[in-house]
C-alpha cells in the first residue's frame, strides 16, 4: 500500500509541473555603469518570484535571466529592473531554456 502511495504523489507531481517550462530571457540594461549596479540589479531579479537563476554581465551591459513561466514573465523582471532604477529591455525573447 505504501508503494502505491509514493507512486500516485510522484505522478501528481509530476503532473502538476508538467505544464511549466523553464524560459530564459536577455535584458539590456545600459544604466549599470558603477561597480555596485549589477548587484543592484541581480538583488531586483533574484527577488521576482519565479526567477531561478540570473546571471549578469556588466561588460556587455546585460542579464540573462531564467525563470519558471508559470510564476514570472518577462514584464515582471523588466519592472524589477525599473523599479531598482535600472530601465532595461529585451534583447533575447524569452525561449525555452531546456534545463539549462
Amino acid at each position: 500500500m505504501q508503494a502505491w502511495t509514493v507512486a500516485l504523489a510522484s505522478t501528481l507531481l509530476f503532473a502538476s509541473s508538467a505544464g511549466a517550462a523553464t524560459e530564459m530571457a536577455t535584458l539590456a540594461v545600459p544604466g549599470m555603469t558603477c561597480g555596485a549596479c549589477p548587484i543592484t540589479v541581480h538583488m531586483a531579479l533574484s527577488r521576482v518570484p519565479g526567477v531561478e537563476k540570473v546571471r549578469v554581465e556588466p561588460a556587455d551591459k546585460e542579464v540573462i535571466v531564467r525563470f519558471n513561466d508559470q510564476k514570472t514573465q518577462v514584464g515582471a523582471l523588466l519592472r524589477a529592473t525599473r523599479d531598482a532604477g535600472y530601465p532595461a529591455h529585451v534583447v533575447t525573447p524569452s525561449m525555452h531554456a531546456n534545463g539549462r
